[in-house]
């Protein structure tokens, strides 16, 4: 550019000498000043030429950063991306899993139902087989009901005993022969046999110091007498004493420790089978 601008002016010089028969001072001012225009807007030129150059160069530097920027973002999305794939494989596998684990989850329960069931129809028929047998002795104190599954025989204490004592009486002996023959024919029926009483102080009975001592020695004698005498197989039977502590009333009143003196015969089935299934 520079170039061709000394060009011009030498060929504008050229020309004024040239000519100078015929170039007045005027013109040749004119001449001067266009000269000093063009080097003036040479000046302007290069400077907007240096800018647009800067310009370039900031942009070309803006352009690496993005494109840098721009290859950090893809190496995360991939990075990402196999994160989420991993993990909705994983996903996948538990959900798998877990649904396998639910169904035999379900099938278990199940199982369980029907044991839970069976047993409730056995303890059912259980329980009206020994209401037809004992029948007789519904009037004298004797109930038979079934709770959670196991059916209780309650005896009051006038069915059995004397007045403070520990020695089965007829009636009472009448009573659990008729039980034994149902017990001899359900062999499955676990037999728990307690002996309850009321909360009045135990007074000259001997070797008996307390209502524990009375509970226990009743139940241990309806024990030996299912056991010794009508050969109840005694593996299947237990024994315990429950004393003044589970009342059935208040021992207030004189029905209420009537009732509360008893024994009670907690007949369930045997549940290995639900055992079994809980141990898986």
């Amino acid at each position: 550019m520079k170039r061709v601008i000394l060009f011009l002016s030498i060929g504008l010089l050229a020309s004024a000498f040239s000519s100078c028969v015929v170039l007045s001072p005027k013109k040749y001012k004119a001449l001067l000043a266009k000269q000093d225009s063009l080097g003036t807007g040479w000046s302007g030129a290069q400077e907007s030429i240096d800018h647009l150059q800067s310009a370039i160069s900031k942009l070309q530097r803006d352009t690496a950063n993005l494109n840098g920027q721009l290859n950090e973002l893809q190496g995360k999305y991939k990075a990402i991306n196999g994160s989420y794939a991993k993990l909705k494989d994983n996903s996948s596998s538990a959900i798998s899993k877990l649904s396998d684990d639910l169904k035999k989850r379900e099938q278990r329960l199940k199982e369980v139902e029907d044991v839970l069931r069976k047993r409730d129809e056995a303890s059912n028929q259980l329980k009206e087989k020994l209401e037809q047998a004992l029948l007789g002795f519904s009037k004298n104190g004797l109930t038979v009901e079934m709770k959670n599954g196991k059916v209780y025989v309650s005896l009051t204490d006038k069915l059995l005993f004397p007045s403070a004592s520990i020695i089965i009486d007829e009636k009472g002996k009448q009573a659990l022969a008729q039980l034994a023959k149902v017990l001899k024919e359900q062999p499955e029926i676990i037999i728990a046999v307690e002996g309850h009483t009321d909360s009045q102080k135990i007074t000259n009975l001997g070797q008996i110091k307390d209502n524990w001592d009375l509970s226990v020695l009743r139940s241990t004698s309806v024990v030996r007498y299912l056991t010794e005498t009508e050969k109840v197989p005694g593996v299947r039977l237990t024994a315990t004493g429950k004393g003044e502590f589970q009342p059935l009333e208040l021992n207030t009143t004189p029905e209420g420790r009537s009732k509360n003196r008893r024994i009670e015969i907690v007949l369930s089935p045997k549940l290995d089978e639900l055992y079994n299934l809980i141990k898986k």
